[in-house]
């Protein structure tokens, strides 16, 4: 079983994809330098990075309100966030009256709105939002609303990540405007991971779905304004492909959880000046070194 640093649920989460991150940053000399997630989501990449120290700052970024709040919430009162998750009621009102809260964020500080998105997180299927409830209605199936709330283990998480937080910045800003003003601003060994919400099936994943318009102008600003190093990792489409048909790419496979296990096939994408490791120890990523192309 993998051990989780982040924490959050995450659609298409990309925890498992860290030791090879980690070998990116040793392959060009990185290790200790400035990590960037535009799309921070649950950073479980970024998450594994830091607490193993192999990068001195990580800077968060998401345009979501509702991830937002929770980061800066357990950076800012761990221990008024960790109180909140062993005081929690795991009932079906208060579900109800957490859902409430993330419908309608302008109404609530930002540990309030922090703790509703954490707890529905925890609670709905597959950790989306917009999901229902584990279990259902009816709670009495299998698995039940608590089935994804171990409490002793989440505050530990959380706790571990606040003893971080000098070295966590975290920012709400929209993720084009932060590619191409924010970033350029950090230190040349800079590495940027973006990991955009997907091209198909993104209306059910996400509250802040993309629309083609929107993947096509992110490439443009990821391939012209972006002046670090970078990597993109999208689900695989021929559309993508098409928008980096100019960069290195190659695929591999992940196993997914989000609604129902399947495994679907990924790209990770490159730019011009990022060296690669000549091979991986990560299974699903160490056979397609290799094969590493520019995007026909």
């Amino acid at each position: 079983m993998p051990r989780y640093r982040t924490p959050l649920r995450y659609p298409g989460g990309k925890q498992r994809l860290a030791p090879f991150v980690a070998e990116v940053l040793e392959s060009n000399s990185a290790t200790g330098c400035c990590y960037v997630e535009p799309y921070a989501g649950g950073a479980g990449v970024a998450m594994e990075l830091l607490l193993d120290d192999r990068v001195k700052h990580v800077y968060l970024n998401d345009s979501s309100i509702h991830i937002f709040a929770f980061w800066k919430a357990i950076l800012t009162d761990a221990e008024g966030f960790c109180r909140r998750i062993s005081r929690a009621s795991l009932t079906l009102d208060a579900w109800r009256a957490h859902r409430e809260v993330v419908r309608h964020p302008e109404r609530h500080d930002l540990l309030e709105l922090g703790f509703s998105t954490f707890y529905l997180n925890r609670c709905n299927r597959s950790g989306v939002l917009t999901a229902g409830v584990i279990g259902g209605v009816s709670q009495r199936g299998e698995w039940r609303i608590d089935a994804r709330f171990p409490r002793n283990e989440l505050i530990q998480r959380i706790e571990c990540i606040a003893a971080y937080r000098k070295r966590i910045t975290v920012t709400n800003l929209d993720a084009e405007h932060f590619i191409a003003h924010n970033v350029n601003q950090l230190p040349s060994k800079t590495l940027v991971y973006c990991d955009p919400p997907y091209f198909a099936k993104a209306v059910r994943l996400y509250l802040n779905a993309y629309q083609p318009d929107d993947h096509a102008r992110l490439a443009r600003v990821i391939q012209t304004r972006l002046h670090r190093p970078w990597m993109v990792s999208y689900d695989n489409r021929p559309s993508i492909l098409a928008l980096y048909r100019h960069r290195r790419s190659f695929r591999y496979s992940l196993t997914y959880s989000a609604i129902r296990s399947y495994t679907g096939t990924e790209l990770f994408i490159f730019s011009d000046g990022l060296t690669l490791p000549r091979q991986s120890a990560i299974p699903y990523i160490a056979n397609r070194l290799h094969t590493v192309r520019r995007s026909a």
